[in-house]
């Protein structure tokens, strides 16, 4: 992968995405959303774009073909933030609440993550930057086991659910209780993203704002850097 990698791990509400991405501007460093191709990958099964979800472990066993079918594109500069699918940027509609919805069918397919990980540490190869932050659900562990500073950033239930709420601002606190909580139950069956793995460093955002949390990264990071790892 790139020189230096920054692995952030965390449950839905924790904060990874933004701070995720702050990181990297402040660091230049490459930023790589890993969630973005499974909404993508979701929508794409939604919008029935070639293959289905009863068929995606078939369309997989093809892997050149299904790649090309898909057509997946994600930038790695998180100033100039895309997701394309083809010929199509679905950057916001992959942000929808029917396809947060829909991801969890994709996300727990054996053979959908295997791509995934196949997938994330190629575009992670091919950023220029001398680093680079990826975040999503399992990259300590399993995508990223082997970065420089390995992250579990997350927060109480009920603030990671306040700040989901706010984020998806046009569904009731409710839904979105029900949402994260399904997608957390789902995800759990494939992934632990609760409990930090040996050699990940536990960052608990609960009583921390936004500057703060991405100061405490931004920390641990340099304090890597400074030991030359």
């Amino acid at each position: 992968m790139s020189n230096f990698v920054v692995a952030i791990d965390g449950p839905a509400g924790s904060g990874k995405s933004s701070v995720s991405r702050q990181v990297a501007r402040e660091l230049n460093f490459g930023y790589l959303d890993t969630g973005a191709a499974y909404r993508a990958l979701a929508w794409a099964v939604m919008e029935a774009r070639l293959f289905s979800l009863d068929n995606l472990q078939i369309a997989l066993e093809d892997t050149p073909t299904f790649e090309r079918a898909f057509g997946y594109q994600i930038s790695t500069d998180p100033e100039h933030y895309f997701v394309r699918v083809g010929e199509s940027d679905v950057t916001e509609q992959i942000r929808s609440s029917e396809v947060a919805e829909a991801v969890s069918a994709v996300a727990r397919i054996p053979v959908v993550r295997d791509f995934m990980k196949t997938l994330t540490r190629a575009i992670a190869q091919d950023c220029k930057q001398s680093g680079i932050v990826i975040e999503g659900r399992d990259i300590t562990t399993v995508v990223a086991p082997d970065a420089q500073v390995k992250i579990l950033l997350t927060a109480d239930e009920t603030v990671r659910l306040k700040r989901r709420s706010i984020e998806l601002g046009e569904k009731s606190f409710a839904a979105v209780v029900r949402q994260v909580s399904e997608r957390d139950a789902s995800d759990a069956k494939v992934v632990d993203f609760m409990t930090p793995a040996t050699g990940v460093t536990l960052v608990d955002s609960t009583n921390l704002d936004f500057r703060q949390t991405v100061s405490a990264v931004c920390a641990l990071i340099e304090q890597q850097r400074s030991k030359g790892i």
